[in-house]
């Protein structure tokens, strides 16, 4: 099915990785020492941002005055407490492992690079990969394309020939806008 492409990207968090629930418990907790609570639904809408995004959604939504990159620092201390222990791979992971040797692939992630490093070695997942290109290594974050641009030339692979597998329409639009083919694992 996918043997048109020479390169194959993955998002990360709730693509390759079940990481949602951890997330989400992280936020809670954080939010909780502020007395504030997150929309489950505007978080999802985020999906593929980076952490300091969301906590400044986060922050304009409850009118607080707090800085979203500190917020995103409590956060991100949060799941690296609890990630290592909680985390699965997904289904997904079985076209990862049976595209492996037959075509370079990259993860494409909103995560920081120390969580999603860690989080593939710990999980066994890492060698699968040409590359791991997080939220720390580009300026422009989903929707925007440099993650996926960057996932293409780290593998040698022209954007026109990889395609994204992706859970979030952030993501699936910075596919697009990289002219490169889109999955949106949701409907699979």
């Amino acid at each position: 099915m996918y043997e048109r492409y020479d390169g194959l990207i993955f998002d990360m968090d709730g693509t390759i990785l079940d990481t949602e629930p951890t997330h989400r418990k992280a936020w809670h907790e954080t939010l909780s020492r502020y007395g504030m609570q997150f929309d489950e639904q505007a978080i999802i809408a985020l999906n593929g941002s980076p952490t300091w995004r969301i906590a400044q959604a986060i922050i304009e939504s409850h009118q607080a005055s707090l800085d979203p990159h500190q917020l995103a620092q409590e956060k991100t201390q949060a799941v690296r407490a609890m990630l290592l222990d909680t985390v699965r791979p997904l289904p997904l992971i079985d076209v990862v492992k049976s595209w492996h040797g037959r075509r370079p692939m990259a993860v494409g992630t909103g995560s920081e690079s120390d969580i999603a490093e860690a989080l593939l070695n710990h999980l066994g997942l890492r060698h699968y990969f040409t590359a791991v290109v997080a939220a720390d290594h580009v300026k422009n974050h989903k929707p925007f394309p440099d993650t996926f641009l960057l996932c293409a030339k780290l593998m040698g692979v022209a954007p026109e020939k990889c395609v994204v597998f992706e859970d979030a329409d952030f993501g699936l639009e910075a596919a697009r806008v990289a002219g490169m083919y889109g999955v949106d694992v949701r409907l699979l």
